[in-house]
């Protein structure tokens, strides 16, 4: 028999419903306290507050080299030539590699990162360098490796590129007309998606409307700019033929494909690990070309080779958000009820495709949101351009969405005379009609169908805590005074848990240690706590008693890592499933031994113990010393060997977390300068594993929201050139502009998966641009000032409020 069991799970409603009834009364011994849906402190947290970490730059192997890349100074052009002379002449440089040096380690030019879309026109995959035409700024071309970094980069300086400057396409609009210039020579044209999300009678819907409204948006959204920058080490073992590649990634298992299809190996000769990450949020789940140039250079010079990223790198080479341009026209009833929505969405691209084409796909159908939209249809435009490649950052395009909706409900409302709440209260899906079935079809071809949730509860909750009929009165009062303050609100869903699967192992030793390995890869966000805490409770131990190992493909042969807000309901469900075939095999087998029932048997403190009877027991690590088998002696009668048992997770659906969020802010209407004063957040991500965890995931998702509505800006020049290359120009929230955020729960469980869990770590992201701006709109009012560009800064803040005053 095998030593592992393995099963792939799909469970139906009803039985998730019996298993979620399970979970929450499951408490075991002095164990109760990390049992899910409490808060217990992170497993993690003592390592890192001690320093002890290993992010990817504290590893040193005997030997290692370090490398700087040579990058395209220009945002498009043909490379003529490459002259290495000068930098191979440096002390300390070990090497000076192109494109056709590292060649015939590949079988081919391009990165395997297609994915499979009819929206795909034409697939632009990411070279790993440059071979003949440079797309971006920042593009890879070259690798000097040296003793050191600063020889590195002091030879990388050297490196003489001969360029002819072509022209660069920087705007999406301007891309997609007939005579514009090409991103890519060797692509037709610059139209590299296109698709439609469309259903319902638009022209009964526009006919029949009462009121009627047009508007065009311009949504900027930026970087991850996660603490710890990307980061490489790559090791090749002759003896083995064997790559060792520990990387600074969200998907490690990702990874660790591309290279196999990249250099033409087995499985077994490329193991991917992804050690402690200081941050992700979406860019470290694109695979970059240094995480597979690297390890080839590593097997040409014989010596492992490490590669961080500088900032300046991390502004204009790494993956990231940037515009979308809408066109968008709404028809609304009289009392305010939606009729349709129609419109364009022109996306950059970006100069290649490491990610598919989510990004404008998941904006288009997160527009819809938590309401009634009759009839919809937005046609999607993907343009590439000669900027860096754009793939999701926290949020993934559903904020740009969420944000078309919410500023249209609110300047409905002003058409139809009612507020901004009751216009909302109207159109939101009521939640007796839980599940809702949308008629979008989802990019994984399934209907977009609501699990659960009571939107309009969730809403009256967050108007309740924000004071929000009361503030009229403050508001007059404050306006008399000279201050310009506001309210504004915005409701928001947010598809999490996507699959198709994600894989967890539990076994236990002789030793007695409950180890849990996992697809999943952490990035600050509490996974390991996430999981030892689930199968703590069905051992009745503590989270801190459980070893978890993520991020690495030895540990776990299947996976796929952090994105869309799915590994609680993924890697969370597959824990949960092999730890109760493991607890269910230990009393098998201690029922078998002491001649009783297994029903009568409970786990608590590391030990399995006759109930009322607490002398009556055996150990774990007892159990697993039985079922290791001894030469010459039988199992135990029904059990098979091992103590361990894993699970491939299948979500049956995506399900959806939701939220409403309020914001007061006050303008200085002499300087454009915005302050936000208070925030409330009502959210909803079924049952909660640890409150707080989802509280730390919501609130830094607000805060990156803030950052998105009133700072983040990647700008370029009319040449393709970045010019916010520094935190100076490129501004993140910090401290003294962020309010409090009061942040209140609803459990709606999914009726979707076993732990009725629901996704968190974006969610805060999506609703916070719509409620920003919609308060200071409304702390504006009197001005009649509208905003439709992203981000709302001083200097743009300050041009609206003077033509105002000057229209005035």
């Amino acid at each position: 028999m095998a030593l592992h069991h393995r099963s792939s799970v799909a469970i139906g409603v009803a039985e998730s419903r019996q298993i979620q009834s399970m979970v929450r009364s499951q408490v075991g011994g002095r164990a109760a306290e990390d049992r899910a849906s409490r808060s217990v402190p992170r497993i993690e947290d003592g390592v890192l507050l001690r320093g002890a970490a290993r992010f990817i730059d504290d590893i040193a192997l005997p030997g290692m080299l370090h490398a700087c890349f040579v990058r395209s100074p220009i945002a498009h052009g043909r490379l003529r030539g490459t002259d290495t002379s000068n930098a191979r002449a440096i002390a300390g440089v070990h090497a000076v590699l192109a494109y056709a040096d590292l060649r015939p380690l590949m079988t081919g030019d391009r990165m395997p990162a297609a994915l499979a879309s009819a929206m795909v026109k034409f697939h632009v995959d990411p070279p790993w360098l440059v071979k003949d035409e440079a797309c971006y700024v920042g593009e890879p071309i070259a690798i000097v490796i040296a003793e050191s970094r600063r020889i590195a980069e002091d030879a990388a300086r050297l490196v003489d590129l001969d360029m002819e400057a072509l022209p660069a396409v920087i705007d999406a609009r301007h891309g997609l007309l007939p005579d514009s210039p090409k991103a890519r020579l060797d692509c037709p044209n610059n139209l590299v998606g296109e698709t439609a999300v469309r259903y319902g009678d638009l022209d009964a819907a526009f006919s029949r409307a009462a009121h009627h409204l047009t508007e065009r948006f311009r949504l900027h959204k930026g970087g991850g700019h996660s603490l710890e920058p990307r980061g490489v080490v790559a090791r090749y073992d002759a003896v083995l033929d064997h790559y060792t590649v520990w990387d600074s990634t969200q998907a490690p298992h990702r990874a660790k494909v591309f290279l196999r299809e990249l250099y033409g190996l087995f499985e077994h000769q490329v193991r991917f690990i992804a050690p402690d990450v200081g941050g992700g949020f979406g860019p470290k789940a694109v695979i970059h070309p240094e995480e597979m140039a690297l390890p080839a250079a590593a097997r040409l010079l014989g010596r492992p080779i490490k590669w961080i990223e500088d900032r300046l790198e991390s502004f204009y080479t790494t993956a990231m958000e940037r515009d979308q341009e809408w066109e968008v026209e709404a028809a609304f009833d009289a009392d305010g009820k939606l009729r349709g929505i129609r419109g364009k969405l022109f996306h950059d691209h970006g100069a290649c495709s490491p990610y598919g084409m989510a990004t404008p796909f998941n904006a288009v159908t997160n527009l819809v949101g938590p309401y009634i939209l009759p009839a919809y249809q937005i046609d999607i435009a993907w343009c590439l351009t000669n900027m860096a490649p754009v793939a999701p950052t926290r949020g993934a395009g559903r904020p740009q969405g969420t944000f078309v909706m919410e500023r249209l409900l609110d300047r409905a409302a002003a058409l139809a005379g009612i507020g901004r709440d009751e216009i909302r209260r109207r159109n939101l899906i009521p939640g007796d009609r839980m599940p809702y079935q949308t008629p979008v079809v989802t990019r994984d071809g399934l209907p977009m169908t609501y699990d659960s949730g009571d939107y309009p509860e969730c809403q009256r909750r967050a108007l309740n805590a924000t004071g929000w009929d009361e503030f009229p009165a403050r508001q007059a009062a404050a306006r008399t005074a000279g201050r310009w303050i506001g309210l504004g609100l915005a409701n928001y869903v947010e598809g999490t848990g996507r699959g198709p699967f994600e894989s967890a192992a539990v076994r236990i030793g002789p030793s007695g240690k409950i180890v849990v390995t996992t697809g999943a890869t952490a990035q600050g966000q509490g996974t390991k706590t996430m999981l030892a805490q689930l199968v703590g409770g069905v051992f009745g131990v503590h989270a801190a008693d459980i070893h978890v190992i993520d991020g690495d493909t030895d540990a776990s042969p299947l996976g796929f890592g952090a994105f869309a807000s799915r590994q609680a309901v993924t890697a969370g469900n597959a824990a949960f499933i092999a730890a109760q075939q493991v607890a269910d095999k230990v009393k098998k087998t201690v029922a078998s031994l002491l001649e009783v029932a297994a029903d009568d048997l409970d786990l608590i403190d590391g030990f399995v113990q006759v109930k009322g009877v607490p002398d009556m027991k055996r150990s774990l690590g007892d159990v697993a010393k039985i079922l290791n088998g001894a030469p010459g002696y039988a199992l135990p009668k029904g059990v098979t060997p091992g103590l361990a048992a894993s699970s491939d997770y299948e979500p049956p659906a995506i399900t959806y977390t939701n939220g409403c969020h309020l914001v007061e802010a006050e303008v200085d209407i002499a300087t454009g300068n915005v302050r936000l004063h208070r925030y409330i957040v009502v959210h909803d991500c079924g049952m909660m594993i640890n409150p707080m965890m989802v509280e730390g995931q919501v609130l830094g998702g607000v805060v990156h929201g803030i950052g998105m509505t009133l700072f983040e800006w990647m700008r370029y020049d009319q040449e393709g050139q970045p010019t916010t290359i520094t935190y100076a120009d490129y501004l993140l929230p910090t401290a003294d502009v962020v309010p409090r955020v009061e942040i209140h729960h609803m459990e709606s469980p999914t009726p979707l998966n076993p732990l009725g869990v629901k996704g968190a770590a974006e969610s805060g992201t999506i609703g916070a641009p719509s409620a920003i701006v919609s308060a200071i709109e409304d702390a504006l009012r009197p001005l009649d000032i509208r905003i439709n560009e992203l981000p709302i800064t001083p200097e743009r803040l300050l041009v609206l409020i003077r033509s105002s005053q000057r229209r005035a």
